[in-house]
């Protein structure tokens, strides 16, 4: 099996998207569909996020425990694996429970492939390899996002139609899911290259541990740090809030609000125009900044990733099945909020520079998933004590957090601008 990195970066970067979109979106409906109320798939879901929050936390010991390679193979057994038994499990009695117990130990896996998969990138590829296959690696990150909220969604939407049993279609999915996984795992058996020869001169825990601790310090020693915290933890606010709810709204019926839409409607919604529109816009907010810099383009992204949520608000008030409009609405929405988010990875980027700048940048990312987890999980309850309508109403109010933490940050206005070379 050749070891040319095309033959493996594809099938690493699916294999790092897929279980993540599985277990943090699609899990929702699962649960919806089943019978679950919203403030449980919120709480519980929310929850979810914990070890994406902690994962720097265990990280180095990545380093001294194997290899990365070996971390790759395992994490996707384990994933396969566990996908096979949400899918027997589907049908059990006390299934929220198991399967949520499942998704609980998916997620811990995801996160570890996450870290193995970055660092196995790092180590298996010059600095040249590397920048020419960041492109790759997203672009096959996005191919499993919609492969699993869009092609799978719509396959269980099929299933649905075909068997008039959710709970078989479900079952149905997620073990196609843990095939699909498997497949790629004993592919990986074999493409992923045997690089990591410098096992024996591994650092100690002990020394491990003390980078560590210095590694933390440093970072609460930033400049401007606490207004760079608030605007981590902050800035997506709204998003989080609305990234259970949006998906529970769509397929919640008119008579609870909802507009009534099915499994497979929300996988072309959301999981194919929706991520299509997504991808779009953070590659055209990649290439504004390289062009003028974030200083330039910091308020019109803010303003993108806020504005566009009241198409919910508006949808709220005016509801309608019709797929076309609904899809046009979460297209432009989910396009906002793609141009959006490249100011917040700027800024992520900006502020981890210095010494221990990965480092600094994974902590960031921890910060990000927390502030995504505790929104999230308190989300189901606002909406059900609020309605939709409401609840999006206080949505819109809330990108004023947005603006505010936005407003106190400080930054290189020519930060991601794209030099002129001789």
């Amino acid at each position: 099996m050749s070891n040319k990195p095309f033959s493996w970066i594809p099938t690493l970067y699916f294999a790092e998207g897929l279980p993540y979109v599985l277990v943090m979106t699609v899990s929702i409906l699962m649960f919806k569909q089943l019978g679950i109320s919203n403030t449980d798939i919120a709480l519980y879901t929310g929850w979810l996020y914990l070890p994406w929050v902690i994962k720097p936390l265990w990280s180095p010991f990545i380093d001294i425990f194997k290899s990365k390679r070996w971390w790759i193979l395992l994490t996707q057994f384990l994933i396969a694996t566990g996908l096979a038994g949400i899918a027997f499990l589907i049908p059990t009695t006390n299934f929220f429970r198991w399967t949520l117990a499942i998704f609980w130990l998916l997620a811990f896996s995801s996160a570890t492939h996450d870290i193995s998969a970055d660092g196995f990138y790092l180590l298996s590829l010059n600095s040249g390899e590397q920048s020419l296959y960041v492109g790759v690696r997203s672009t096959f990150y996005r191919i499993a996002m919609i492969t699993g909220e869009g092609g799978l969604l719509m396959l269980c939407g099929l299933f649905e139609k075909k068997c008039g049993d959710a709970t078989r279609a479900w079952s149905i999915t997620f073990l196609i899911a843990a095939g699909l996984m498997l497949l790629i795992a004993l592919y990986h058996c074999a493409s992923l290259p045997h690089c990591e020869t410098e096992l024996s001169c591994r650092p100690t825990a002990r020394y491990i541990w003390d980078e560590l601790i210095e590694t933390f310090a440093s970072f609460f020693k930033k400049p401007d740090f606490f207004a760079g915290l608030l605007f981590i933890l902050f800035y997506r606010l709204p998003e989080a809030l609305l990234s259970v709810s949006t998906k529970l709204f769509l397929v919640d019926s008119p008579a609870d609000g909802g507009l009534g839409l099915t499994t497979g409607d929300v996988g072309l919604i959301q999981g194919t125009i929706g991520v299509i529109a997504l991808l779009a816009g953070g590659i055209l907010g990649g290439i504004a900044i390289s062009k003028k810099g974030l200083g330039y383009w910091i308020w019109p992204m803010i303003l993108a990733i806020s504005v566009p949520d009241v198409v919910y608000l508006v949808l709220s008030c005016f509801p309608t099945d019709n797929i076309a409009v609904v899809g046009a609405l979460v297209g432009v929405e989910q396009f906002g909020y793609g141009f959006g988010f490249v100011a917040y990875t700027m800024y992520l980027m900006y502020f981890a520079q210095g010494e221990y700048r990965t480092s600094h940048y994974a902590f960031c990312t921890g910060l990000m998933a927390l502030g995504m987890m505790l929104p999230r999980m308190i989300s189901g309850i606002m909406q059900e004590f609020l309605g939709y309508r409401m609840f999006f109403a206080v949505v819109m109010l809330l990108c004023t957090v947005t603006i505010g933490v936005s407003s106190i940050i400080r930054f290189d206005a020519d930060f991601g601008k794209k030099t002129k070379t001789a």
